[in-house]
């Protein structure tokens, strides 16, 4: 009887301990304290689940993507139970609002307010602080907050960058001490390389906002433009000696930032710094933070109309749980979550509370883009020169970004600036180009991303400063001062491929000038499909063929018997590349198919090498190029053991930018001169190139120093040509180049030019200074009116004039190419990928 009483009393007892359960803290919930140990990404989704589950009228979690090892993407979508319930109402009268989508807005909408967390997988305290964040902003017993909700939206990111975060923590969790250690020599305090910043091909997450070459990013914006915030605030970590910084941003301040933009960075400046002084902690604004480069964080939201900032707190992946700083105070992981909560919350107050205002400049942002866009061009215009396939690459670039286009229905004439000379320009628009109207939503962006020369307010800034899709894709554009009329929403492709009668054809041939024909051909190679390439031009069926056109010729195929034609075509429908059949190996013009000019082309194989020593950047750029680009197979070797392999089982070596001579010795050196003289083929890019340089046997050489004549004042005095210390960084700029574009002039006769019309523009970030070889093939090389835009040093100048960029060189049976620009920078710039490709594929053949 006293059991059976027990268990009626618990039985009732159910629905009055439901109505007064509390949510479980993130302490209770995980068993630590927050900021006691580091929370694995599985463990933070739970609790947030936890939370979204204990509170579902006001909380609804959405897996957005995956990333490349198949860790979730997931943001929080956190506010009133009235809200929750009308979410997708909210999100839609917002791009009404914007003018994104059609109809009239609701006339009361909540101001959207996404925050995002732990883009750099080492900086991983902000994910630990979101979870003390999203149980504040659910707990109903926090009125503050509770307040705050009425009229606001949370989308929360608890961590954009799951594979870096989970690479530094399980390091982290495998080399702390127990108790942790705080002497900054301890292993714990020293990432092993490549760290815990990038995500799983190394790349920067938070420069990639803008061209969108990872898949965290690619799905990340997608879900963005479909919500288009209000606001986006982003959390990061920097040195350990640091205090925090947040808004105001430091200048230079890119020239289209609205003035409610610019007010508001003072604005969550000033509510940020109340909570700080009343807990005395340190903090700086207005420094190193500049709001200019458009792939940021808090940049490319701006360019959409958010008010856009950077949160930085002192500690990042040298931090751990404990050090000890210079000034001899202990920074703990404790207090770098308390920072970043407290800023979290001073955020979403200090836009809950001018809600009205932001919801209408956010509505004035996007009305004056469609009506009265910014800035001098009006219309932008790139050819498609009679095939529109080619321009795939930039369609679907243009797309991703939410940017609206049309196709030219028929011919005209017009006039406007000439991305190719740099001058205004008389040209023709045919059909099929693509017309890019300003009188569009996203119209800002447009204009920042197309921009020619963009103002630089100030040159101390620490990222690139030219960056113009037209040069980035490598095609012919124009932009105009006038307004066009809209064209046709799909391209005319009617008409049938020329000789689709030929069943059984001699050869096909492709043309050889996008990424498309090179992905193309990768593909063959690894279906084991022969190909070769033309040196020379043909004409066959009174069409031309330039050289590097593909020549997939039955001959040498014969082991694919009645597959080779499926094979072949197959694959070009999947990379839409146009197929010529042909009947004969006999051309009109130019040399046959079996001329000593047309070259086959071996599946190579290929290594690169990774490790201590090699950037980890550059490394990732080549690795992702090979296997998420062009889908051909690599192998990576480690600087460790580079010495013990034999590299003659590869046909390719690619030295990325690194520290050749921390663990490049002469016996290395006089081993890969051995390998390429046996036939291997020795790819050197920027910092390769220059530890080779010079040495024997090499081509390649640095300019010899040249006196520059200083120009002075005739009333200056000797003490104005004294060193200034605060001038130290101005100084040290002055020897930079601020990834400026430069015209390359190229010798399209040589394989690592082919595809191009004898220019390529080119993202320079230094100055080499490499003299013509004497001994070897100067293919792309700058003359002195080479600069296009962006910031270069003066000191800088004189080393980027009559200078070689890109060089060949022949030793022995091999090749070794020297390319001084990356042409792969962080996966952006689309017109270097056929120039790599060809280093890999044609050169040396």
């Amino acid at each position: 009887m006293k059991k059976f009483l027990q268990v009626c009393f618990f039985l009732v007892g159910i629905p009055y301990v439901q109505a007064q359960q509390a949510l479980q803290t993130p302490e209770q919930y995980l068993g630590y304290p927050i900021g006691t140990q580091f929370t694995t990404h599985d463990k933070i989704l739970d609790y947030l689940e936890y939370l979204c589950k204990q509170a579902p009228a006001k909380c609804k979690m959405q897996t957005y993507g995956s990333t490349y090892e198949g860790r979730p993407l997931v943001v929080a979508f956190v506010s009133t139970e009235a809200n929750i319930s009308q979410l997708e109402e909210i999100r839609t009268s917002n791009l009404k609002r914007a003018g994104v989508l059609s109809g009239q807005p609701a006339g009361n909408q909540p101001v959207l307010a996404w925050l995002s967390y732990n883009v750099h997988g080492n900086e991983s305290v902000s994910s630990e602080a979101v979870m003390q964040v999203m149980y504040d902003v659910l707990n109903p017993q926090n009125q503050q907050t509770q307040s705050w909700l009425q009229n606001t939206v949370l989308i929360i990111d608890p961590c954009e960058n799951p594979d870096g975060r989970e690479r530094y923590v399980q390091w982290y969790k495998q080399t702390a001490g127990q108790p942790s250690n705080v002497s900054p020599q301890a292993w714990e305090h020293h990432e092993p390389w490549p760290g815990g910043r990038p995500n799983h091909y190394l790349f920067d997450l938070n420069r990639d906002w803008a061209w969108q070459t990872q898949k965290e990013t690619k799905a990340r914006i997608a879900l963005y433009n479909q919500w288009l915030p209000q606001l986006h605030a982003d959390f990061h970590e920097m040195g350990v000696e640091a205090p925090y910084y947040f808004s105001p941003a430091a200048k230079p301040y890119h020239q289209d930032i609205t003035a409610w933009q610019r007010q508001f960075q003072d604005i969550i400046g000033e509510n940020n710094r109340k909570y700080f002084d009343a807990n005395n902690w340190l903090y700086f604004t207005r420094e190193r933070y500049d709001l200019f480069y458009p792939s940021y964080g808090d940049t490319w939201p701006t360019f959409n109309g958010a008010i856009g900032m950077t949160y930085e707190q002192g500690g990042s992946g040298r931090a751990g749980l404990a050090i000890a700083r210079e000034s001899g105070d202990t920074l703990t992981l404790v207090q770098r979550v308390a920072h970043h909560h407290t800023a979290s919350l001073a955020t979403i107050e200090a836009i809950a509370t001018r809600s009205t205002q932001a919801v209408q400049e956010f509505e004035k942002y996007y009305t004056n883009a469609r009506q009265k866009p910014i800035g001098t061009y009006k219309s932008y215009v790139i050819k498609a020169s009679g095939e529109p396939a080619t321009l795939g690459p930039i369609t679907q670039y243009l797309q991703n970004q939410g940017i609206t286009f049309t196709y030219a229905s028929k011919g005209s004439s017009a006039k406007g600036f000439s991305y190719t000379t740099g001058k205004s320009a008389s040209f023709n628009i045919q059909e099929n180009d693509i017309l890019i109207s300003a009188y569009q939503p996203k119209s800002t962006l447009l204009k920042v991303l197309f921009e020619p020369n963009p103002v630089l307010e100030d040159s101390l800034t620490y990222d690139i400063t030219s960056w113009a899709v037209p040069y980035a894709f490598g095609v012919e554009a124009y932009a105009l001062t006038s307004r066009l009329p809209e064209g046709n929403k799909e391209p005319n492709v009617a008409g049938a491929a020329a000789n689709s009668s030929i069943t059984k054809p001699y050869a096909y041939v492709a043309k050889w000038q996008t990424s498309a024909d090179l992905q193309f051909l990768a593909s063959l190679l690894n279906k084991k499909v022969k190909a070769r390439y033309t040196e020379t031009p043909f004409e066959v069926n009174r069409q031309t063929f330039q050289p590097g056109s593909l020549i997939i010729t039955r001959t040498g195929n014969e082991a694919l018997g009645d597959t080779f034609d499926k094979l072949v075509t197959e694959q070009a429908a999947t990379f839409k590349i146009t197929l010529t059949p042909v009947s004969s190996g006999f051309v009109t013009k130019g040399s046959d198919f079996g001329s000593y000019s047309v070259r086959g082309i071996k599946a190579p194989k290929v290594a690169v090498l990774a490790g201590e020593g090699i950037s980890s950047s550059a490394f990732g750029e080549v690795w992702h190029y090979f296997e998420q680009q062009i889908g051909y197979p690599i192998t990576v070797i480690r600087t460790s053991y580079f010495n013990t392999v034999p590299l003659s089982e590869f046909d390719v070596l690619i030295l990325p930018a690194g520290s050749y001579n921390s663990f490049f010795n002469d016996r290395s050196v006089a081993g890969l001169k051995e390998w390429v003289r046996a036939g291997g083929k020795l790819i050197a890019m920027e910092s390769a190139a220059s530890f080779l340089a010079g040495k024997s046997d090499i081509a390649l050489a640095k300019k010899k120093a040249t006196q520059v004549a200083a120009i002075k004042d005739k009333t200056a005095t000797p003490y104005d040509t004294l060193a200034i210390y605060g001038n130290r960084e101005r100084e040290q700029i002055n020897e930079e180049v601020l990834g400026s574009v430069y015209r390359i002039t190229l010798d399209k006769t040589h394989p690592l030019a082919f595809g191009y019309n004898g220019t390529y523009f080119a993202l320079l970030r230094e100055a080499p200074g490499y003299e013509f070889m004497k001994s070897g093939w100067n293919v792309g090389i700058l003359k002195k009116d080479g600069y296009i835009s962006g910031y270069v040093g003066k000191k800088a100048r004189p080393n980027l004039q009559d200078a070689l960029i890109l060089g060949v060189q022949d030793l022995g049976k091999g090749t070794i190419i020297y390319m001084a620009d990356n042409p792969l920078f962080r996966g952006f710039w689309q017109s270097g990928k056929l120039l790599f490709g060809n280093a890999v594929f044609l050169v040396g053949n």
